[in-house]
């Protein structure tokens, strides 16, 4: 994969930590807060703060800080009923369009995915979650399909590790597997069809 903007590892690095709680909803921070945090200089954390703020996963309270999105009660059904009618469609696209290499990355993701199962690695498994979109988002050739879905992926990883449990971290393994498999293979229909079956899961408390 390329090498990744200064701004774009500072989205990383705080992403992953609001995915993973380590920033609370509703949490108040300033900036020199989050330049410390991320590691990385003013300008690409401003960036990174830029995304997050688009992605409403940062509020900007002026002459208060910067807050952590707070996790509302309608959330997680109205992000998977979105993610529902449009990942089959960009994963049936992906099967279609990637690159030899976005397929050698995804196989790559699988096995990284499948490593933090058998080790009970939450977060690993989300790193390699993000990596995953990422490359879908590389590979779709549908613009406005992955647009809309990069803010949701976030929100659902969120409020997917604010209930997780190893078996269901499994079970969401097996079936990442199960499309990146259809992916490799150019399997259009049953990328769609693996996805679909993902995205089942997930809603399932």
């Amino acid at each position: 994969m390329p090498a990744h903007s200064q701004a774009h590892l500072a989205y990383l690095a705080l992403e992953r930590l609001i995915v993973t709680l380590k920033l609370e909803p509703g949490m108040l921070l300033t900036e020199k807060q989050l330049i410390e945090l991320a590691g990385h200089g003013r300008t690409p954390v401003r960036e990174a703060i830029q995304k997050l703020a688009w992605q409403e996963l940062v509020a900007v309270r002026p002459r208060v800080g910067l807050q952590i999105a707070t996790l509302r009660p309608d959330d997680r059904a109205h992000v998977m009923q979105t993610r529902k009618n449009l990942e089959p469609l960009a994963a049936a696209l992906v099967a279609d369009h990637a690159s030899p290499q976005a397929r050698r990355a995804m196989k790559d993701c699988a096995a990284e995915m499948s490593k933090c199962a058998d080790v009970g690695d939450m977060e690993g498994f989300l790193v390699a979650d993000k990596a995953f979109d990422e490359l879908m988002e590389e590979a779709c050739p549908n613009r406005f399909l992955t647009a809309a879905l990069a803010p949701l992926q976030t929100h659902a990883r969120r409020i997917w590790f604010a209930g997780a449990s190893i078996e269901r971290m499994r079970g969401s393994v097996d079936r990442h597997v199960e499309v990146i498999g259809a992916i490799v293979r150019a399997d259009a229909e049953q990328a769609s069809v693996a996805m679909t079956d993902l995205m089942d899961y997930l809603v399932q408390d």
